[in-house]
C-alpha cells in the first residue's frame, strides 16, 4: 500500500510539473511581439479607435501609418489574418520597418487576428516561435493559429452559418477570413472584422491587400484573386510579375462565397479587394515534421513525392519554398500592383521607397531587412 501510495504521490507531482511547464509556455504566447516602427511610420492606431467595442479586448491590433506630404492614394496592407501563414505577417512587418513613402500613404496592420496569436492549433505540434538572425541580433516572433483562441470566443457550433445564411464548419465562426463585413453585435471574430471595414471605409482605402499562404495541395496558390473592380488592376500585375519571372494565377472572386476579405471590402466600401496566396507546407496535410524548419525552409520529403505524382498545384523540389521566396513573392506583388494601381488612377499616385527586390531578400535572407530593437 505504501508503495501505491508513493507511486501515486510522484505521479500527482510529476502532473504539476507538467501543469507548469506548459502553464509557463502558454503564458509566454501571451506576450506581443516587438515590431520597431520604421523611419517611415508617422503614426500608430488601433482598431478600437475605429470600433470602441473593441477598446481593451486583446484583438485591438495596432495599425501603422507611413504616410507623405503630399497628397494621393491610400493602400492598406493586411497580415496576420491567419497566423500560421507567416509569410502575411512578416511581409507586413517589412513594410513597417523598411517602407518610406514619398507620395499618398500606406497603411499596415500586421496582426489582423491577434487573438490567434496567442495560441497554436492544437494537434497539430506547430511550433510556436519563428526566429531570425539580423544584423542586430536575433528577432523572434509567434507562430499562431488560424483562428480565434477558444478563450476569446467559446463554444463553436456544430454549424456556422455565417450573416449571408451559408453553412461553414463550426470553427469557421472564429476565422478571420470567413466573418465579412462583420457585425457589431456579432461575436468576438466578427466584431473584429467589423472594425476593418469601418477602418476601410473610414480611411478611403483605395487599393486593399490582405497577405496569406495556403497548402500545395490547395489550387488557389501563388495566386491574386481580385473583386471584380479590381479585376483589371490585378490581371495587368499579374502579365507584369510573369515577365519578370514570378509566375501568379488570377482568381476572381466568387460573388457566391461570402464572408471572405476578396469579396465583402469590395462590396461593403469603394476599396478595391485583393487577396494573394503563397506556398506554405505547413498549412498541407501532406507533410512531415511541422517544426520551425519546415516554416522557414518548406522542405519537405513527402511534398517533393506528391510533387513526383502529379499531386500538387505549385512546382515543389529539394529546395522547398523557403521564407524569402514567400515574403518576396507577396512584396514583389504589392510593389507590382501599387504601379499598376498608379497607372489606372493617376490622379491617386502612391509612390515609396525602402523596399526590398524579391532577388535581394532571396539573396540576402528575410532578418537582413529586420532593425534594431532599441
Amino acid at each position: 500500500m505504501k508503495i501505491n501510495q508513493k507511486i501515486a504521490i510522484g505521479l500527482i507531482v510529476i502532473s504539476f510539473l507538467i501543469a507548469a511547464v506548459a502553464a509557463v509556455s502558454f503564458i509566454e504566447k501571451w506576450k506581443p511581439d516587438v515590431i520597431v516602427k520604421g523611419p517611415g511610420v508617422t503614426k500608430t492606431a488601433h482598431l478600437s479607435d475605429y470600433f470602441t467595442d473593441l477598446k481593451g479586448e486583446y484583438s485591438d491590433s495596432a495599425i501603422y501609418f507611413l504616410e507623405s506630404n503630399k497628397p494621393g492614394g491610400t493602400v492598406f496592407i493586411l497580415g496576420g489574418t491567419h497566423p500560421n501563414e507567416p509569410a502575411s505577417m512578416l511581409s507586413a512587418l517589412l513594410f513597417i520597418e523598411n517602407a518610406i513613402v514619398e507620395k499618398g500613404r500606406i497603411i499596415v496592420i500586421p496582426q489582423a487576428n491577434l487573438s490567434a496569436f496567442s495560441h497554436n492549433n492544437p494537434q497539430e505540434a506547430s511550433p510556436q516561435y519563428l526566429y531570425f538572425t539580423t544584423p542586430n541580433g536575433v528577432r523572434k516572433f509567434r507562430y499562431g493559429s488560424r483562428a480565434t483562441n477558444p478563450i476569446h470566443q467559446w463554444p463553436d457550433p456544430d454549424i456556422y452559418i455565417n450573416q449571408f445564411g451559408q453553412s461553414l464548419s463550426g470553427s469557421d465562426n472564429r476565422n478571420l477570413n470567413r466573418g465579412y463585413p462583420g457585425n457589431p453585435s456579432g461575436n468576438f471574430t466578427e466584431k473584429v472584422c467589423y472594425a476593418i471595414m469601418e477602418f476601410i471605409r473610414k480611411e478611403k482605402c483605395d487599393l486593399s491587400i490582405d497577405l496569406h499562404e495556403a497548402s500545395p495541395e490547395y489550387p488557389v496558390i501563388n495566386a491574386i484573386v481580385a473583386h471584380e473592380r479590381a479585376g483589371d488592376l490585378a490581371s495587368m500585375a499579374v502579365m507584369d510579375l510573369q515577365m519578370e519571372n514570378l509566375e501568379y494565377n488570377l482568381e476572381m472572386s466568387p460573388p457566391t462565397f461570402h464572408g471572405l476579405t476578396h469579396r465583402e471590402w469590395g462590396d461593403y466600401s469603394d476599396t478595391l479587394a485583393i487577396l494573394m496566396e503563397s506556398a506554405n507546407a505547413c498549412q498541407g496535410r501532406l507533410r512531415g515534421r511541422t517544426d520551425e524548419d519546415l516554416a522557414l525552409t518548406g522542405k519537405d520529403k513527402m511534398y517533393v513525392k506528391a510533387a513526383q505524382l502529379g499531386k500538387l498545384y505549385v512546382p515543389y523540389d529539394e529546395n522547398g519554398h523557403p521564407i524569402e521566396e514567400r515574403v518576396g513573392r507577396h512584396t514583389a506583388a504589392i510593389v507590382m500592383l501599387i504601379n499598376n494601381f498608379n497607372i489606372f488612377y493617376p490622379g491617386k499616385t502612391v509612390e515609396f521607397t525602402g523596399i526590398p527586390s524579391y532577388q535581394e531578400i532571396n539573396e540576402k535572407g528575410y532578418g537582413n531587412y529586420l532593425k534594431e530593437v532599441k
